[in-house]
């Protein structure tokens, strides 16, 4: 029988493949990978969902904005005065004013909350009417033949009088200037009045509400 050479003799090997170490490190990578694409998404739906609160909140406080932009600063008829022993006649609303459609002046809303957890159902419009939830499909949801008032969120109100040349300092309701030289000093309604709306939302995990966004402005005297 005929032998090949040494020399001229094929050596067989194995086929190549994974050992366990590489195989472990593979997993590691990838499961490395996967975790990461996961919190992106995770980031960005909270992003998404934080944007869309952040919109609906800012449209909250527009429609407070929008309905107090054409009242007076204080009642039309009863002003507002200061009685016996400094105090202040004609502070939030008056007899009889018990809904959003019976406040006539900006400072009947003082320390107002509508919705969670407010004297009033839910978050209203630049009409006073409260808003409704909304299904996915676009309808009102209903309960008991009335719409439900949007869940979850709400409108605080303030008032604050400031100072006519720093609308940064919070003035007394009670102050008042003296007249000096030929200014003929200011009365205790003719301050400029500061409001602030502060809009909650309180979602079904939340212990209580968060604070979403806040908008100010200042009605002069």
């Amino acid at each position: 029988m005929n032998r090949l050479p040494p020399g001229n003799r094929t050596t067989r090997r194995g086929r190549p493949g994974f050992t366990l170490l590489e195989t472990a490190l593979a997993m590691i990578i990838v499961t490395t990978g996967v975790l990461a694409i996961m919190e992106a998404q995770g980031a960005f739906i909270r992003s998404n969902r934080w944007s869309s609160h952040e919109a609906t909140a800012t449209y909250l406080a527009s429609e407070i904005r929008e309905r107090l932009r054409t009242l007076p600063r204080h009642d039309p008829v009863t002003g507002l005065t200061l009685g016996g022993g400094g105090v202040v006649v004609g502070l939030g609303p008056e007899a009889g004013e018990v809904t959003p459609d019976d406040f006539d002046d900006i400072d009947d809303y003082n320390t107002v909350l509508f919705g969670v957890g407010g004297t009033f159902d839910g978050p209203i419009d630049s009409f006073g009417d409260v808003i409704p939830e909304i299904d996915p499909n676009g309808a009102v949801v209903m309960s008991a033949g009335v719409p439900v008032s949007l869940v979850g969120w709400s409108q605080y109100v303030l008032v604050e009088k400031v100072s006519p040349t720093d609308f940064s300092n919070v003035r007394p309701w009670n102050e008042v200037t003296a007249p000096s030289g030929s200014f003929p000093g200011r009365t205790v309604d003719q301050y400029p009045l500061r409001v602030t709306v502060t809009v909650f939302y309180q979602g079904p995990y939340d212990a209580a509400p968060q604070a979403v966004t806040s908008m100010s402005w200042v009605v002069p005297y």
